[in-house]
């Protein structure tokens, strides 16, 4: 009795082995390849040059002034660490990361408020969009930076508004902006 059920036990592993590490697998694999394929490849953005500088579905770290920032990341902008801070709204170290990043935006604030989304990190840490308040708040110190002129700080907020992603399905999330793909035609102007 006790063999019978082992060899049952042992045929059991063996099949959902093959179900489960190959077949499923496989077959996700393939239907993924054939209706998504540029998200099932990672969605890899290559600059004019046709090098791979990051993926469209990853926050990339931008610091430079010359460039529009993306959310905080509590990872650092790193997809193995990716997650959230969990600090709570009583947390002391939490208001400590926002207020150093208010200061730190409020040289360029000009009076208008700062955006939720500069100021607080994603859930992930990795969401590579940011409000299109946040892309029109960041216009004059990338301007300044660039040395554009009232011409191209207009053209600045025409590629905001052009590089607009509506809500999903028109239901879900807000309008919102690619920064990866916002930056590589800003470095176009």
């Amino acid at each position: 009795m006790l063999v019978t059920n082992f060899t049952i036990a042992l045929r059991l592993l063996a099949v959902m082995t093959i179900i489960c590490g190959a077949v499923y697998p496989l077959l996700v694999t393939g239907i993924a390849q054939m209706a998504f394929s540029e998200k099932a490849q990672g969605s890899v953005v290559y600059n004019s040059k046709g090098e791979a500088v990051g993926s469209a579905l990853l926050a990339q770290k931008f610091r430079g002034e010359k460039y529009f920032w993306p959310r905080p990341s509590a990872g650092d902008y790193a997809t193995v660490a990716s997650a959230a801070s969990n600090k709570g709204p009583t947390s002391a170290e939490l208001k400590a990361s926002v207020d150093e990043r208010r200061a730190a935006l409020r040289n360029t604030a000009a009076g208008n408020p700062i955006p939720a989304d500069l100021l607080f990190a994603s859930a992930s840490g990795l969401d590579p969009h940011i409000s299109v308040e946040a892309a029109r708040f960041q216009v004059n110190r990338i301007a300044a930076a660039r040395g554009f002129d009232a011409a191209k700080k207009a053209l600045l907020y025409a590629l905001i508004k052009q590089m607009t992603e509506e809500a999903q399905w028109a239901i879900w999330g807000e309008a919102r902006i690619n920064v990866l793909l916002l930056n590589i035609e800003t470095d176009k102007l």
